[in-house]
């Protein structure tokens, strides 16, 4: 299974950058990862930005790949949850898992019609550039769980 993680504009801070290579470095251990950046829409109404910011995602989406959302209306899942989510979806013969963080005004529903699952991972506000590296270290401790490594404790 390779993972694939969309996202809307470049990460802007440092620290935020050192923590997505951090995380994604561990992540390949388990999986083939690939991080794909779409272009941001400045300068018109939401609305549009939204719908041209989701025309560039859907570009990056790989024929027959599981798309995933994360969006703060999605399921909340424990840690384990997700490792047993990704779990479920490697030994199912899921080729490409995506997940896709919206930019500032979030998805289209169309967009949203294409998703496979839509998770959260809180109800609070989180911003788009932390939300990355939240992904990143939630699906490698979901890796850690599902090998029985000592990373999650319960």
């Amino acid at each position: 299974m390779r993972l694939k993680l969309l996202w809307v504009g470049k990460t802007q801070e440092s620290w935020v950058r050192t923590g997505i290579e951090e995380y994604a470095g561990r992540v390949r251990r388990y999986a083939p990862l690939e991080i794909l950046e779409a272009r941001e829409e400045k300068g018109a109404q939401a609305a549009t930005m939204r719908e041209r910011e989701c025309e560039r995602l859907a570009k990056l989406i790989p024929k027959g790949g599981k798309l995933v959302l994360l969006d703060e209306r999605g399921e909340q899942m424990s840690s384990p949850e997700l490792g047993s989510f990704l779990s479920k979806n490697r030994d199912q013969g899921t080729q490409d898992l995506v997940f896709a963080i919206g930019g500032a005004y979030g998805f289209t529903d169309s967009f949203r019609a294409q998703a496979f699952k839509t998770i959260s991972l809180s109800r609070m506000t989180l911003t788009h550039q932390m939300v990355r590296v939240f992904l990143l270290e939630q699906i490698y401790r979901g890796f850690t769980i599902i090998n029985g490594e000592p990373y999650h404790h319960e």
